[in-house]
């Protein structure tokens, strides 16, 4: 077994017209980092089939046709009440600057797309629906209505109602979809009959007058737009969920043969469980962006085999998982998970996470003054505009993920926090700045001040440590010490250490 992505394109029989890669997502709320992984896994495989110069597509479906189920708690209850079974095409913007409610919450998406370097055909359904190219199936589904109910009741268990149908028609008078019974149809004019329960009785086409239910809809796209390879979440490969009846409906209704099935299990939160927006427990995409390269992101979710779940913690364990992606030494680091995260002219900067972590707190988030931070531990940051960017990333990730102790600003002036010196701890900082010499690297000195410990007969490292913070930061925890002394001036150091120790 090798890397997941190639070995699903090598068992991917040969098809001279290409394969066609299908991934989708309903736009009812914020689209979450969880919802992330299915439109990355299709990529990964999309990514290996370029690299093979074998032809293929990727295709984004917006569930935009899909109804208003009900009123969210983001949502102001008077205006959506009367809007609910509408489709989210058809229906206000929240924050009215878009054309729908489903752009709404689709733009954002597609733009961390974009940033993401995913490069896909956008297919929003209602534009499908009303080109056409779904009265076929459309078609198909109403006169195969009794085959279907057979296949439902039978691998659900669930009997299907008698005036149940495949189609739900979007009445003309109150615009839903929720609330309507096909009463008949014609397959040559392409319209279905309906009534619905606001009173309304009319025909509706099959372009642009309603949509097919959710477990027919599936099948039918695959039929419609020839897809060969589809991921989707856990839920949808239980027995008897919707790959399942979806198998069935497209052999013995639509007579084409299902889609390569690549089934993925959930994104979690730490401490939260799956992330989902009917719990709260989410993180956008557009605003982790804000916090990690886009290639961190994908990187996230390509390094790990699609049924293996991936328990995302955005505090320190993220530190590590950007040293895996930045660090070639790193010997956890996934090489082509590494390879296929990268995106065509985006840079990745090459210094620790964990580093400059450290290193933009010392300098203060300014480019030049961290520049000459990094000189000082031997790293060079040759890019400006690209240390720029990541010094955002860090400071984003130190206001909304970061704990306390990893937080800091280096004191210019002696904190008023290291007043609580006692005499050893003093006496430990005096003999440090004596011993200090202008050229000491971070591992050097780390060990110099363990040495120092022992000899002053100290029995607990803790006490000689904290001296250092509270003289430097005014907490009594913070960076690895060798290293950020390092990281500052010796001069600077040599003064601070003897003002905190009593011998200026």
């Amino acid at each position: 077994m090798g890397y997941w992505a190639d070995d699903m394109v090598a068992a991917l029989p040969p098809r001279e017209e290409g394969q066609v890669l299908a991934t989708g997502i309903s736009p009812s709320g914020e689209i979450h980092l969880g919802n992330l992984r299915e439109v990355m896994t299709a990529d990964g495989v999309y990514r290996v089939l370029q690299e093979k110069a074998l032809p293929a597509r990727l295709v984004f479906i917006a569930d935009n046709l899909d109804p208003l189920r009900r009123v969210y708690p983001f949502l102001d209850r008077d205006v959506y009440e009367p809007l609910v079974g509408r489709s989210l095409s058809g229906i206000v913007c929240p924050c009215t600057r878009h054309d729908s409610y489903g752009e709404h919450f689709l733009a954002p998406f597609l733009a961390a797309l974009e940033d993401l370097g995913v490069a896909t055909e956008v297919v929003r359904a209602h534009e499908l629906y009303a080109s056409g190219a779904m009265d076929e199936v459309i078609g198909q589904a109403l006169a195969g209505r009794d085959t279907i109910a057979g296949i439902l009741t039978e691998l659900t268990g669930k009997q299907v109602a008698a005036d149940w149908s495949p189609f739900d028609a979007r009445c003309g008078s109150c615009l839903r979809l929720t609330h309507t019974s096909v009463t008949g149809f014609d397959l040559e004019a392409h319209t279905v009959a309906y009534r619905c329960d606001c009173g309304q009785e009319g025909t509706t086409p099959f372009a642009g007058g309603g949509k097919l239910t959710w477990r027919v809809d599936w099948p039918a796209r695959w039929k419609a737009l020839g897809v060969t390879m589809e991921p989707f979440g856990k839920d949808h490969a239980s027995r008897g969920g919707s790959y399942d009846t979806g198998v069935r409906i497209a052999r013995e209704v639509f007579a084409c043969e299902p889609p390569h099935p690549i089934p993925y299990e959930w994104i979690a939160l730490r401490g939260k469980g799956d992330m989902s927006s009917s719990k709260g427990n989410v993180l956008s995409i557009h605003g982790m962006l804000e916090v990690v390269p886009p290639q961190f992101l994908r990187y996230m979710v390509l390094r790990a085999d699609p049924q293996r779940a991936i328990r995302f913690d955005p505090g320190l364990a993220l530190l590590n998982l950007m040293d895996e992606l930045e660090n070639p030494a790193n010997k956890n680091r996934n090489a082509r998970a590494v390879e296929l995260a990268q995106i065509p002219g985006r840079s990745m900067l090459g210094i620790p996470f964990r580093q400059l972590v450290t290193m933009a707190q010392i300098g203060d988030f300014d480019t030049e003054r961290t520049v000459s931070v990094l000189r000082r531990v031997g790293v060079d940051a040759s890019d400006l505009g690209l240390l720029q960017r990541y010094l955002e990333y860090v400071r984003c990730w130190l206001d909304r993920f970061a704990p306390e102790d990893v937080r800091f600003a280096l004191a210019q002036e002696l904190p008023q926090a290291a007043n609580v010196l006692n005499e050893t701890q003093r006496a430990f900082l005096a003999e440090l700045a004596r011993r200090l010499t202008d050229d000491i690297g971070g591992e050097e000195l780390h060990s110099l001040i363990y040495d120092l410990i022992r000899e002053l007969g100290g029995e607990k490292p803790a006490p000689c440590f904290a001296a250092i913070y509270l003289a430097f930061i005014g907490k009594e925890r913070g960076p690895r010490a060798g290293h950020f002394l390092a990281a500052l001036p010796a001069d600077f150091v040599r003064t601070r250490l003897r003002e905190a120790g009593g011998t200026t």
